[in-house]
This record gives structure tokens, sequence and C-alpha cells, in this order.
């Protein structure tokens, strides 16, 4: 299992995992015999942190240890029990997602047992000894179908987080079930996901929940990995560890205090405009309170993987400012392109994005914003504008258009819109909540020691919501510019507060020019000018790299 964990990681696995169980354990058991019906692994990951919750002495609990164990014991019974295990039937193996209207009459799909087959692994290797004899059998059953599937043997082409987790469920269950053709066929993929990942990084970058199953996926397979002293066992562990740091190194590079401040190439609603998949943050790094909702628990409270020291220093100690530069080989239609992805990070807040638009699955890429960490008051902490392209729809702010082209530089970003008279007239802007000024066409704001000043282009509507300040502008050509500042850095300019800071600059907006060419034309606090034109024949801006402010991509 786990190695050398830190007391305080201990107690916060400990805290989740009781946070998990208090939850479930108040639920209400529906006549199916299971709290949820919208996705079937909800059931199996708050069961299980139930009973684990339950068998751990440690853990203070408001209710009866043995009833909790009972209540974890029926649904994970029923929850395996939902199965096909018909060889016959197709797909053999696999669990149903959606439940309604009648959980036995769902549909197989081939979602859950992608995660959930090797975390049932772990969990039924963990709490053997503590589970009763008729759900161990169960278990063995349901693991037992799940391999003779073979849905997870498949050959590598995408490296994406299906793959990794189909490499870690060969290793599992070629271990497992002694099949010592998978067992090798997983250590290959591994290397080679390992090489991969080294040399082209991920393709799937900042995308959330998937980043996560690759962590849970591997740190399942190194727990189940067992302390065989052949040299192949050792080369597993060691791939499977280097695998773990590169991507606990990775995510350091983005992590700002339970933010993932980067550019996503998918972000579903717990992502966006809010963090909300904070929970292995939380285990991991624990400079942020944990959140009382919990909308992806997987197996937050109970899988553990500690990130190397390299990797905590650079998500822990951000009094440098840092710049991270990233060239990452992704596919577009069949082609192989590249992405150049920028992000400046601060103690305080972080802004930048990705320079090109990729088409995403439900169109669900999100190219920049100034992110904050996590605000106490529950609001939105990124910042950013978009024009509403496929898929968007009122009080979903995800779904851009193509029709933007940006630039990056430290604590600015400016963004273009130039938007064909078909499609939908305006921009929309997503900003925290805080005292927000208008000025002009310009809002200024101080947010948790940061000013955040918004220049637009046209004149706007401003709204303020339960969670959050929406911002409407409409019209057909668009220019933006963000730009953030620590309340540190603006008293070291003699910027004492809002009024000094929108007297300061009454004198320097940014100039936008609508002409022939859509323009921005910018001088930064700092005193760096900067611009940014609309490039028609290329689409993106024509100094593409160099719209970050210069520097070595890697």
């Amino acid at each position: 299992m786990t190695t050398n964990m830190l007391p305080d990681r201990e107690a916060r696995l400990r805290e989740i995992a009781r946070g998990a169980a208090v939850r479930a354990f108040g639920l209400p058991v529906r006549p199916s015999g299971l709290w949820f019906h919208g996705d079937i692994r909800d059931n199996f990951y708050y069961a299980s942190h139930l009973f684990a919750a339950a068998a751990d002495p440690e853990t203070d609990l408001p209710f009866d240890r043995a009833e909790a164990k009972a209540a974890a014991v029926r649904v994970l019974g029923e929850v395996l029990a939902l199965q096909n295990a018909d060889p016959a039937a197709e797909p053999y193996g696999h669990w149903p997602l959606g439940l309604d209207p009648s959980p036995r009459e769902a549909r197989p799909n081939p979602l859950p047992a992608e995660l959930m087959a090797g975390l049932m692994a772990y969990f039924a290797a963990r709490y053997d000894a503590a589970l009763p004899e008729a759900l161990r059998a169960a278990f063995r059953e349901a693991l037992a179908h799940a391999y003779r599937s073979r849905f997870y043997d498949k050959p590598l082409r995408a490296f994406n987080h299906h793959e990794a987790k189909y490499t870690a469920l060969k290793l599992i269950f070629g271990r497992r079930f002694a099949d010592a053709a998978l067992l090798a066929d997983g250590r290959r993929s591994l290397k080679r996901t390992l090489a991969h990942v080294r040399e082209r990084g991920m393709a799937e970058y900042g995308a959330l929940p998937w980043f996560w199953h690759w962590v849970q996926a591997f740190t399942c397979a190194l727990a189940l990995a067992g302390d065989g002293g052949g040299r192949e066992d050792e080369e597993e562990r060691a791939d499977l560890r280097g695998l773990l740091d590169w991507l606990w190194n990775e995510r350091a590079l983005y992590y700002l205090k339970g933010a993932w401040a980067a550019p996503h190439s998918r972000a579903l609603a717990h992502d966006l405009p809010k963090d909300g998949n904070v929970l292995f943050d939380y285990a991991q790094f624990g400079d942020f309170p944990l959140p009382d909702d919990l909308p992806r628990l997987e197996y937050a409270g109970l899988l553990f993987y500690e990130a190397p020291e390299e990797a905590r220093r650079t998500a822990l100690d951000r009094r440098k400012p840092a710049e991270v530069r990233k060239r990452i080989a992704s596919e577009d239609g069949g082609e192989e392109t590249a992405l150049h992805a920028y992000t400046y990070i601060t103690a305080r807040f972080a802004a930048g994005g990705v320079l090109e638009r990729r088409e995403e699955f439900d169109n669900e890429q999100h190219r920049w914003d100034v992110t904050l960490p996590l605000l106490a008051s529950g609001s939105v902490n990124k910042a950013y504008f978009f024009h509403p392209g496929r898929g968007y729809a009122e009080g979903d702010p995800r779904h851009r258009s193509g029709h933007e082209q940006v630039l990056f530089h430290k604590n600015v970003v400016m963004a273009l819109y130039d938007i064909p008279e078909t499609e939908d007239g305006r921009i929309v802007g997503v900003l925290p909540k805080g005292e927000w000024i208008a000025a002009g066409n310009a809002l200024h704001a101080l947010v948790n020691d940061v000013y955040l000043t918004v220049y637009l282009m046209q004149p706007f509507a401003l709204r303020e919501e339960s969670d959050r300040m929406t911002v409407v502008c409409a019209g057909r050509r668009h220019g933006v510019v963000v730009e953030a500042m620590s309340a540190e850095d603006a008293d070291c300019m003699g910027i004492d507060g809002l009024e000094a800071l929108i007297a300061g600059r009454k004198q320097r907006p940014p100039v936008f020019g609508d002409g022939e060419a859509l323009r921005i034309d910018y001088v930064t606090r700092q005193g760096q000018p900067l611009r940014l034109q609309w490039d028609d024949a290329h689409g993106t801006p024509a100094s593409e790299p160099a719209n970050s402010g210069g520097g070595a991509w890697r």
C-alpha cells in the first residue's frame, strides 16, 4: 500500500473518508437498495468510504460502526449484482452507468468498469479480512467476470485516460489471475506510456477528472504490485513510481492552493468557473480548507501516493513568480499539431492559457483565464471571457467558439473576437464576486488581495449572481484586456485602494483598433508595451509562440 506517508496526510485522508461516510450514512436508501441512480459509481465510492471509515478505529463517527458497515455491505452487494455476468450477452463484464428508471433493467456501459474494476481489486485486497464472506465471494466473482471480458485488452494508440486505465488493469489482472502474457503486455504498455508522457506530454492537458483517473489507476496498480524480488517486478514498480512522479510534478506546475491554474483541454461543470475537483489536492497538499461539497469523491480518501519532494516544493512555495511554457503534441482531425500553453503563477494568482484552439469532445476546451485560489466566500475563482460556441447554455460558461485570438504576458491576458454575422453576436465574461467598480468601459475590483482590471472594447452589462459576476458585451468585434496584480505589488507602486488603482490608469487605457485590422495596443502597469492583431490569414496570431511573452517552450 502506501509507504512513508506523513501523519498530516493520514489525517487528511481520514478527514475525507469521514466526510464521505457521514454523508453516505445519512442518505435515503432507494427501493433499489442504492443511494444514487444518476451514476452507479457514486454508490461504490461512497459505500467504500463508509466501510473504510467504520473499519478504522481512529475515525470518530457520529453513528454506530456496525450499522455503518452493514449499510456499506448492502450497497456494495447491490452494485456488484448489477454487473452483466452472462458471457453470451454484450457487453459482458460491465455495469450500467445511469440506473433510472430500473437499475436491474439498465443496459451495461463500458465506462464504469474502466476505473471501478481496478479500485474494486484494491478494496477487496485491502479489506479482505474485514468483509463478510458473501461479499468477498461477490468481489472475486465480479473481478473474474471483468478479467474474462478482456475489455481492457487493447493496444496503445492515443495515450489517453482510457488507455491509462487499461494499462493499469493489465497489470492488476495479470498478477491477480496469474496471466503471465497479460502482465507482460501491461509492463510493455507501462514503459511506452511513461516514455510517451516524458517526451510528448499529455494531450489531455488540464483535463479533470481524467487526470485524476491516471493518478488513481497507477496508484492502484502500484499498491497491488506486491513485493516480489524479481527484476521484472522491481522494474514494474520503478516504472509505476516514475509515472506517478511525472504526474504529480505535472500537477504541481499548475497548482495554486487547490486551483488548477492552466488551460483545460476539457472542462466539466465542477472544473469551471470554480475549481471543485480538489479532494486529491487536499490529501496531497492540504493548504486550503476541505470543502463541504464533494463533487468527484472517487477514491480520494482511500488511495494515496506521496508526491516527490520537488513537486511539493513547486506546488507550495510560490514566493517567486514562475512562467510555465509547454509545447503539447496533439491530434486534431487525425493530424498531429503542436499547442503552446503558457501560465504565469504567483502566490496570489495565475494567468495564461493556450494559444491555439482545438476542437474537443463536447467542445469543452477552456483556453484562458486569471485564476485565484479557492475563495472561502463560495464565489467562482476564475475570471475569463469567451464567445459562446457549440453546446453553450445560459448558466454554463464553457463551450466557446473558435472566433478568438489571444496574447499572454505574465499578469496580462489580451483577447480579440471577430464574430461572423451568422453567429451569436456577443461575448460573455465570468468574474469572481467582489466590489467591482465600473469606470467607462473598464471594471476594477479587489478580490482576496488581488486587484483585477478588465478593459473592454464594447459597452457592457454587468449582472451579479449568487456565486459570480456575469458580463455581456454585444457586438461582432471585441477586444478584452485582463490584468491582475497582488495588493503587495500594488502597494510598492503607491496604489493603496481601488480609487487609487482607477486614478492611476485613467491616462493609460488600451487602444482598441476596429479598422481593417482588429487589434489591441496596451502598456502594462510595469511599462511593457503589448500588441495583439487579428490575423485572418492564419486564424491565430501571426507571432504564435511569441504571444506568451517569449521564452523557451518545453
